[in-house]
């Protein structure tokens, strides 16, 4: 390996919650380096749903980070242990996700993944291609190499039974399957969200079970939201898809909070430390935010988009907001007028898919956050015209096309 174990060491331990144990990080560092041969660096993935957002690339960008550092990527997709579903956090049995399910959310991924990962360099491996291969007496002896009450040392878990809710045998095998995926791999390091540690854990001890040298655990932080506060999560509505518009993207990215910055350029970008620290050491000193999340919106739709449309989303964010334009593309809407066109305007808004439900269209109305054709309405019933442009908050149109 080319790079000192300084560097490596400060690339790697950029964002990172808790690396355990760090002592050992530093060895096996320095074992890759004097023999040049790369380490082993896992991340398993079960593809419960199709779509990612930001929140999800936390621990990808890490990813990429050890990729270019020289290391190898091994990309597990959980299809045997998706069927169980990860009970992480979960105050209830999780629902099995069938083999077509899947399969094709696991190609989804994939797609998405690779706007981040070189696919060339990145080994795709299914974990059903060991687990699924498994006997009954297989179980039993991996079952063996770990106890009850290890198992409810779990948050999760320990809450489920102190709260009498009923836990499923088979959920007490998802750790121990997601952890011997690193005993069949051989792996030197694990990432994962610090949501995952226990069964990072899970795989170093049962590495040990079956005398290797145990991994790595590298956890990662949760992403907050738009919000700042909750995690982004695409049920709060506090996300970033990964498959947004440009133009979407951009205009999520300028709603973040100020202090939130510099913590999206280490968790989402692959900005350097050095340039990074510059612009917090000019925030600090008095420098507009304004202009650096403008940097970080244009950094992360050149991540999954490009450079060009990075620069026309920040061209029509301008016009929007401070020249108080509308988008020159708004999405038409075709709508079929029944009676005289009256609309209660919360119905309205669902139908155009400018909000989720009809109490997230009342809730923007009594804000007084939606506007015809630039201006601001406040009757809750109108008349539908063609070619109306409807628009909610500051991101949001849509054009009525009447069939």
């Amino acid at each position: 390996m080319e790079m000192s174990l300084e560097k490596q060491l400060d690339i790697i331990k950029r964002g990172a919650v808790e690396i355990l144990p760090m002592d050992e990080l530093v060895k096996k560092l320095e074992k890759s380096i004097r023999n040049n041969k790369p380490l082993k660096v896992k991340l398993g993935l079960d593809p419960s749903a199709p779509d990612i957002h930001l929140g999800h690339t936390v621990v990808l960008q890490k990813l990429k980070q050890f990729q270019d550092l020289g290391h190898e990527i091994i990309l597990i997709i959980g299809d045997f242990t998706g069927r169980i579903g990860d009970p992480t956090g979960k105050s209830t049995t999780r629902k099995q996700l069938t083999e077509e399910e899947i399969n094709k959310n696991a190609e989804t991924y994939k797609k998405q993944i690779f706007r981040i990962l070189d696919p060339k360099r990145t080994e795709v491996v299914y974990n059903s291609h060991w687990l699924a291969n498994f006997k009954f007496e297989d179980v039993i002896r991996l079952a063996a190499k770990t106890t009850v009450a290890r198992i409810l040392e779990r948050d999760d878990f320990k809450k489920r039974y102190e709260d009498n809710q009923p836990i499923g045998i088979h959920e007490f095998f998802y750790p121990l399957m997601q952890g011997y995926d690193s005993v069949e791999l051989k792996a030197d390091i694990e990432l994962g969200g610090t949501d995952q540690k226990f069964n990072l854990l899970m795989g170093r001890n049962l590495q040990k079970e079956y005398g290797q040298e145990g991994q790595i655990a590298l956890m990662m932080p949760i992403l907050e939201g738009l919000d700042g506060i909750m995690k982004m999560s695409k049920s709060l509505n506090n996300y970033i898809g990964v498959e947004d518009s440009p133009k979407e993207m951009f205009g999520k990215v300028m709603s973040i909070k100020d202090e939130l910055i510099i913590r999206y350029f280490k968790l989402v970008t692959q900005l350097s430390n050095e340039e990074i620290n510059i612009m917090e050491q000019e925030m600090t000193r008095g420098k507009n935010p304004r202009d650096y999340k403008i940097k970080l919106a244009k950094t992360i739709i050149g991540q999954y988009h490009n450079a060009s449309d990075a620069i026309k989303a920040e061209e029509e964010f301008i016009n929007i907001f401070s020249k108080n334009q509308m988008p020159e593309n708004i999405d038409e809407i075709e709508l079929m007028v029944d009676g005289d066109g009256n609309y209660w305007v919360p119905k309205l808004l669902q139908i155009l898919g400018l909000v989720n439900s009809t109490s997230d269209g009342k809730r923007v109305f009594d804000q007084s956050g939606v506007k015809i054709n630039g201006e601001k309405i406040t009757e809750v019933n109108i008349k539908v015209e063609n070619a109306m442009v409807i628009q909610v908050g500051k991101r949001k149109f849509a054009k009525i096309i009447i069939k």
